[in-house]
């Protein structure tokens, strides 16, 4: 790689392996301190810009829509290039249910989110893994009125956002994208191996 040559996405972010508990509720060997990723925001323009065109060509929002924190900042990032509406979703607490997995919640505020009836809306977040915060924001703006056309991260690790997305049918943009594994509790193999757990925050 020459001087002049910028990083890959991956190369930006501070990761590290271990044994985690994800915001979704499953468990998962890969880190990622997004907030670090923001110390430096122009380092990221480059991949904000391959997002946006990617999400322009495949969609063609009229609206975005990101979880806080980061991804209300890629949405700011995304709604500027595009020169389309902004909404973001803030964390609300987790609901209730039988099921462990994906119950954290967020919310479009109140005071925008009537704008959202029959906008074409893309979700976007920094980073997709489980997409826990990807799915609670999709399942807000459609209650909202807001029609979703795609779900969108600057990294998508493994396959969980490519089976919600085609599920969804909702197209999927990323601007990279690479391998990683993630299980339910009761699967897990690094809790069978006896490994400790950490629950470092969202992912």
């Amino acid at each position: 790689m020459s001087a002049n040559t910028p990083p890959d996405l991956p190369g930006l972010i501070d990761g590290r392996h271990g044994h985690f508990q994800l915001e979704s509720g499953h468990h998962g060997e890969l880190w990622l301190d997004l907030d670090t990723l923001f110390l430096r925001p122009a380092r990221l323009v480059p991949f904000v810009e391959d997002l946006a065109r990617r999400l322009a060509a495949a969609v063609n929002p009229d609206a975005v829509c990101g979880p806080l924190l980061g991804g209300g900042l890629i949405a700011g990032a995304v709604a500027t290039l595009l020169d389309i509406e902004l909404y973001v979703a803030e964390p609300v607490g987790r609901s209730d249910g039988s099921s462990e997995l994906f119950r954290a919640r967020y919310a479009v505020p109140a005071e925008t989110r009537g704008r959202l009836r029959g906008r074409r809306v893309a979700v976007v977040d920094v980073v997709m893994n489980a997409a826990s915060a990807v799915r609670a924001t999709v399942s807000d703006v459609r209650a909202a009125g807001g029609h979703v056309v795609a779900i969108g991260a600057l990294l998508v690790l493994g396959s969980s956002a490519a089976d919600y997305a085609e599920h969804e049918q909702l197209a999927l943009v990323d601007a990279a994208a690479i391998p990683n594994r993630i299980w339910e509790p009761r699967d897990c193999p690094l809790c069978a191996a006896g490994r400790p757990l950490e629950n470092p925050g969202r992912s």
